[in-house]
């Protein structure tokens, strides 16, 4: 490891008292929480620079790595067609190009391309650009999109004549990105955000051609804990207005070709009752939660009758089997879901002649339903990948039963083959006696004798699952002798719904103990050591990754932190923050004393001590609107007062990006490269 030629960053110390419950917290670095501030804009790039100098040997490692994995990807590509209301709809790449295009094709594949927007030159001038929601109007002459050029996901609404090419002035600001027209090609629907929270909370109704201020409030969600939305049904009939938390649903429904008329609220929220509804025919289909179904049933009512009182079952609810999505045919049901972790797609005939599943032969794979805009189709259009297998996209013929692979990933690299590489799921026992499941991945020749370097990866909360899936730019690791794995944890939804329960709340500490959980058995049976074992997670896995270094520093050499959410308890208490109200079902609210003390024994931020840590590196960006940037700032700060090693400390933020990072296809890749040459370099691999 280099020696820096520049100064260990150390951030200035301006106490602070925080009091709450008869408890106070000294934060000696809430100052930094001034964005525009030049004295926190100066340390910041003081950390940047630290961070540059320390990993200066690395530069043309990292040049050859970005090159590497870029070099994998094809750069001229394009989507899989499908075809919607009488279009076919293609986004492509073009060589040497960041951004996507978008195009169709009328009728038919053959037929002449247009070009709706191309990013490439949408992008010109921005050091940031993000194409949000595309919505066409029924009548395919209208596009409504919205634009972010800050990476707050704060978007631009404007609307497109895409037979004449010209964009309207019509022009909705700080929105989600997401519009939908009524049926009438006239009338546009959208939700906008709070401007300090950035919680979508109020439903507008824009009429083309009028200004953006005399658009009607359709809808205010007042309960700060919901976030609103607006879309409309695969059927067409009904626009749609869903307001949701963590916990509890609710739904409003309008004919989409009446929309003037008022919104009917579908069935009125109650706490703890979760539900989604797909419109087919006369009735509403519905994922529910409903009667302690914990892993969700099918229920189905008619449009005319739509409070719970009336839903009925269509698949009960299954303690072993969690419901996660459906697709509706006009002959077909399809059901996505999931059983011991695995995802599966049911077959179901409406007539009841069939049911079944579609097999995948393996237990570290990914299955999903593709985009399968038509009612009409006997198709199913769905996606399948594995640690080992490229990702297809795959047509199934549900009268034939036949399967045709329409894409297969590409890897352009002559060396790799998928059969060089072997993948399997194993088994951790946590300290409360809970088996915790885990995908690893490794090449065929690598050593398992404990010597191997070995990178664990897992998110682990708000019941997000990470499901085992290929990537080209993890050869990279793999080909250099790492070992991956994706661990499991509660707070995902992997084994169902009660995984979920069971990491969140006031048993979210179960989410770390099994990530430490998960360590530990890797390095018992000889997968690794602590010498060779790394961590990485981002956003609440970022959390993740601050809680554990906190516990047991000792048995990781290195660990990376994305994007970490780990002031909890400050942040939560700050209902100005973006996301904050809205996570008090995820989290706790921190005003109750039990949340707070909770939330405060785990809070990497508040429980940072004088003692030797792992190697860490630290990334975040300035504009981010998930987690914002004083996060880490604050962390690493404290770190570097109170930390007794001389292990590596680095942050390292994106002066110009939000939590999703940089916004070019390849962009990203160099953040990539920053974290593997990061690793690599504690392993003593330098090409």
């Amino acid at each position: 490891m280099a020696k820096p030629n520049v100064s260990i960053p150390i951030a200035k110390k301006v106490r602070k008292e925080l009091t709450i419950h008869d408890d106070t917290r000294i934060d000696n670095y809430y100052w930094l929480n001034q964005r525009e501030d030049k004295e926190v804009l100066d340390y910041l790039k003081a950390e940047n620079t630290y961070t540059d100098s320390i990993l200066k040997h690395t530069e043309d490692f990292q040049k050859s790595l970005f090159n590497e994995m870029k070099s994998r990807i094809k750069e001229d590509d394009q989507s899989v067609p499908y075809k919607q209301n009488g279009y076919w709809y293609i986004t492509k790449y073009e060589e040497g190009k960041d951004y996507p295009i978008y195009t169709r094709k009328k009728d038919s594949l053959e037929a002449d391309e247009e070009i709706m927007f191309d990013c490439n030159v949408m992008a010109e001038g921005h050091s940031y650009f993000k194409l949000g929601g595309i919505s066409i109007s029924l009548d395919n002459t209208l596009a409504a999109f919205s634009i972010d050029t800050v990476s707050r996901r704060q978007y631009t609404l404007f609307i497109k004549n895409l037979v004449t090419g010209e964009v309207y002035k019509d022009k909705v600001e700080n929105t989600t990105g997401h519009a939908t027209w009524a049926n009438d090609n006239k009338t546009l629907f959208y939700s906008k955000k709070d401007e300090l929270t950035l919680r979508s909370d109020k439903i507008y109704k824009h009429k083309l051609g009028n200004e953006s201020n005399q658009d009607d409030l359709v809808f205010h969600e007042e309960d700060e804990t919901f976030n609103t939305y607006v879309y409309k049904t695969k059927s067409k009939k009904y626009l749609i207005i869903g307001s949701s938390s963590t916990l509890t649903s609710e739904y409003r429904i309008l004919e989409a070709d009446q929309p003037d008329s008022d919104f009917r609220v579908f069935n009125k929220r109650t706490r703890d009752l979760e539900y989604s509804i797909a419109h087919f025919n006369d009735s509403f289909y519905i994922i529910t939660n409903k009667d302690n179904a914990t892993n969700f049933k099918l229920q189905k009512t008619s449009e005319l009758e739509t409070n719970a009182k009336h839903w009925k079952d269509v698949i009960p609810h299954r303690s072993d089997v969690l419901i996660e999505d459906i697709e509706i045919f006009k002959e077909y049901l399809v059901v996505n879901e999931r059983e011991n972790g695995l995802n599966q797609l049911r077959i179901i005939r409406w007539d009841g002649t069939e049911d079944y599943y579609l097999d995948f032969e393996s237990e570290t794979y990914t299955a999903r339903l593709g985009n399968n805009p038509d009612f009409d189709s006997s198709t199913l259009r769905y996606g399948f990948n594995s640690l080992t297998t490229p990702s297809s996209v795959i047509d199934y013929d549900l009268k034939s039963k036949q399967k045709e692979v329409k894409k297969e990933q590409e890897v352009l690299d002559k060396k790799f083959d998928k059969d060089n590489y072997t993948s399997k799921r194993i088994w951790a026992t946590a300290r409360d006696g809970v088996k915790v499941p885990m995908s690893i991945v490794y090449r065929k020749d690598t050593k398992l004798d404990g010597t191997s370097p070995l990178l664990q990866y897992s998110y682990g909360s708000y019941g997000s699952t990470i499901d085992p899936y290929f990537s080209t730019i993890r050869l990279s690791l793999l080909n250099r002798g790492f070992i991956y794995v994706i661990s499991h944890i509660r707070g995902s939804e992997y084994l169902g719904r009660p995984w979920y329960e069971d990491g969140k709340l006031l048993k979210k500490k179960n989410t770390f103990t099994d990530f430490i959980d998960c360590s530990k058995h890797l390095i018992e049976n000889n997968y690794t050591s602590a010498n060779h074992l790394y961590a990485m997670g981002g956003s609440a896995g970022g959390l993740l990754m601050g809680a554990i270094i906190n516990m047991n520093p000792e048995l990781y050499n290195g660990i990376i932190a994305a994007v970490p959410f780990v002031d909890v308890v400050t942040t939560m208490l700050d209902d100005s923050i973006p996301l904050t109200t809205g996570e008090y079902d995820e989290w706790g609210n921190p005003n109750n004393k039990d949340y707070y003390s909770y939330m405060k024994s785990y809070s990497p931020y508040d429980n940072v001590e004088a003692k030797s840590y792992s190697n860490l590196l630290v990334t975040t960006g300035l504009h981010d609107s998930q987690v914002q940037y004083w996060e880490p700032a604050k962390w690493v700060a404290k770190l570097r007062e109170l930390k007794t090693d001389s292990n590596l400390l680095l942050l390292k933020t994106d002066m110009e990006a939000g939590h999703g990072g940089a916004s070019g296809r390849f962009e990203a890749l160099k953040e990539v490269a920053l974290e593997y040459a990061f690793l690599f370099d504690l392993e003593g691999i330098n090409k």
